[in-house]
């Protein structure tokens, strides 16, 4: 087929930008900003003339008369990689498809995780339509989120395989203070009717056990969720792709398939999980130290790998980090995770009282998480493991983009203490669990969907899935490219996008806080991390309006005080000026006008001086 030459539309990028109070309240202005909101076969850049942003003054939705559609609702997921949550609404019902977080970016300090905005559910008591909440499988991007979201959503039943329901019920014990989740377990073929919706689960391969890829029987048609996924022929540990199971489904007529775009920029098939347990074999079989191996937690199928091969080459097995060991004891209980008896060490400082080349050791921090056992392990702070030289270090996981800087800081760390480093780019030891452009094609071939929509991923991850569509046959019009908080209604003859849209801007979590940290905070953190803090304070007669004394300062992050000594003198002479200057009428004095003044005027002061901005705090103190 002739290739089509098309263009890119402009798209921002959806990483955090402050913004004021009142944009925060908007729906996520900078995406609507970033390109034409209509059906992908429009990719023509809007200019700023014919972008029309819609006010949102209310997030009703009001459906066309007759034939009501299905509303596809992302609240995540679509435009980044991770909070995964998806609804689908019809009439009076509410079907929610995961319920993730992703990871905070760069410029939010403090943030420990991001969450969907679950505003459209709360307003008018929406979330009373949930008929039932679908989980596709253990990975926190999709189930990350449930501690933070389910309570506040009235706690719908909720349905999830064993793997992905043990490691919910595992973590929901850390907030022993929310009420008790409703999870029936499901399997591949599990069936339920939830409402008018007929769903059916089914199993797919990806890099966790038990992933289900999902069949909703609807009132507009057949949808098809295809999960996460990947074909593997020759997987470790779980059965492989049931490709008859798939070519039935899409014989019953699909509508539209969701498909997975995660891997949707590489050509080519993922590789085989057989395929890196042989490389890891070589890697084991001429190991003469210590072998540790960093992944996630999460990749139930590499632990067993690592376990399998450290009982074939006699090696006993140390676990470190909170979610490796925890999801080792799910695993194990589950009967998912396989070992002999004694190879597990009791506690990883054992370690140090066996011969290194019986010593394999497994912890988290391949991503270069600055908690996260490997960077402990790389900078001297763990309490038991250190690095010696000859240690055979297995990153067994591909760089997550925007971690690429962190993850060589490590990998630079481990090689100036002579250990050996082995990573994905130097021989095929990791494998994603995301199907690339030749399996899209394969699954497209299978359910041969009427209509077609790209989940999970960037937008040049869905725009390249959207572009694969086509160019596999579909028409431009039955493939719709939708980002997080827009809504996509599908007909039984016609899928299209929605003028309006919902909330889909980023709620953060920190600490016990969720939705309290909004953009002014994590600007103010932002601007103590680039610039410092720079605090004045002055005692002032309230009568005379004189300054007392000598304001003194404190600064943390800005400038060295002992040698910066004419700065502080000249900023002591300016805050003095501008305090008497303002209380000079002998009228009645607005110190809030007061210190608003100082801060403004040594806020100039300083940028001239330095070119900095830091945060100053005027702090004055009447007498």
């Amino acid at each position: 087929m002739e290739e089509k030459k098309l263009k890119v539309p402009e798209k921002k990028n959806h990483s955090f930008k402050p913004r004021t109070q009142q944009n925060n309240n908007n729906n996520n202005n900078r995406r609507r900003q970033g390109h034409s909101p209509k059906i992908f076969k429009d990719r023509r850049i809007p200019t700023e003339g014919q972008l029309k942003i819609l006010p949102k003054k209310t997030l009703t939705i009001n459906p066309e008369n007759g034939d009501s559609p299905l509303r596809i609702i992302p609240l995540g997921g679509l435009g980044e990689v991770g909070r995964n949550m998806m609804l689908l609404e019809h009439k009076d019902e509410i079907l929610v498809i995961d319920v993730g977080f992703r990871m905070p970016e760069e410029d939010m300090p403090g943030i420990d995780y991001i969450i969907p905005n679950i505003d459209y559910l709360k307003e008018n008591n929406r979330y009373k339509k949930i008929v039932g909440v679908l989980i596709t499988h253990g990975h926190f991007d999709h189930i990350g989120a449930i501690p933070y979201v389910m309570n506040a959503i009235g706690n719908p039943p909720m349905y999830a395989s064993a793997l992905a329901r043990g490691i919910i019920l595992k973590r929901q014990d850390e907030f022993p203070d929310h009420p008790k989740l409703d999870i029936t377990e499901v399997c591949d073929g599990y069936k339920v009717k939830l409402g008018n919706f007929e769903v059916e689960f089914f199993r797919q391969n990806h890099n966790i056990p038990d992933n289900m890829g999902i069949v909703i029987k609807t009132p507009v048609g057949n949808i098809v969720h295809t999960s996460d996924f990947k074909f593997d022929n020759f997987p470790v540990n779980e059965p492989a792709t049931n490709f008859n199971k798939l070519k039935e489904i899409g014989s019953r007529g699909i509508s539209l398939l969701m498909s997975d775009s995660t891997g949707a920029e590489e050509e080519g098939h993922s590789l085989s999980e057989k395929q890196i347990f042989e490389n890891m074999e070589s890697i084991f079989k001429n190991a003469k130290g210590r072998i540790i191996v960093s992944t996630f937690s999460s990749l139930v199928n590499r632990i067993q790998q690592v376990i399998t091969l450290s009982e074939k080459y006699n090696r006993r097995v140390g676990f470190i980090g909170h979610s490796m060991k925890s999801n080792v004891e799910i695993t194990k209980k589950l009967g998912y995770l396989k070992t002999e008896k004694g190879t597990i060490l009791k506690k990883v400082a054992d370690a140090n009282n066996i011969p290194d080349n019986q010593v394999t050791i497994m912890c988290t921090g391949a991503q270069g998480e600055e908690n996260a056992g490997l960077m402990r392990i790389a900078t001297g702070e763990h309490q038991s493991i250190s690095v010696k030289p000859g240690d055979t270090i297995i990153f067994s996981s591909s760089v997550i983009p925007g971690n690429e800087r962190t993850v060589q800081m490590v990998k630079d760390d481990l090689l100036r203490q002579k250990a050996i480093v082995l990573n994905y780019r130097m021989m095929d030891i990791h494998a994603g669990g995301h199907a690339q452009r030749e399996e899209i094609r394969e699954m497209l071939s299978i359910m041969k969907p009427k209509f077609f929509m790209p989940v999970h991923g960037q937008y040049s991850m869905l725009f390249a899935n959207a572009r694969l569509a086509e160019d596999w046959g579909m028409n431009e019009e039955n493939v719709v490219l939708a980002e997080s908080g827009q809504i996509i209604n599908l007909y039984k003859e016609k899928i299209e996008l929605d003028k309006q849209e919902v909330p889909s801007d980023y709620i953060m979590v920190d600490g016990l806080g969720v939705g309290d940290v909004g953009e002014i905070v994590l600007r103010d953190r932002q601007m103590l991390a680039e610039d410092g803090i720079f605090v004045v304070i002055a005692v002032v007669n309230r009568k005379s309006g004189k300054v007392q004394e000598s304001p003194d300062i404190i600064s943390r992050g800005f400038v060295y005080l002992k040698e910066s000594k004419e700065l502080l003198y000249q900023t002591r002479k300016k805050t003095i000026q501008t305090i008497e200057k303002a209380t000079a009428s002998g009228q009645v004095v607005n110190w809030t006008y007061v210190r608003d003044n100082v801060k403004n005027t040594l806020g100039d002061f300083l940028f001239q001086k330095t070119k900095r901005r830091p945060m100053v705090l005027p702090v004055i103190i009447e007498v």
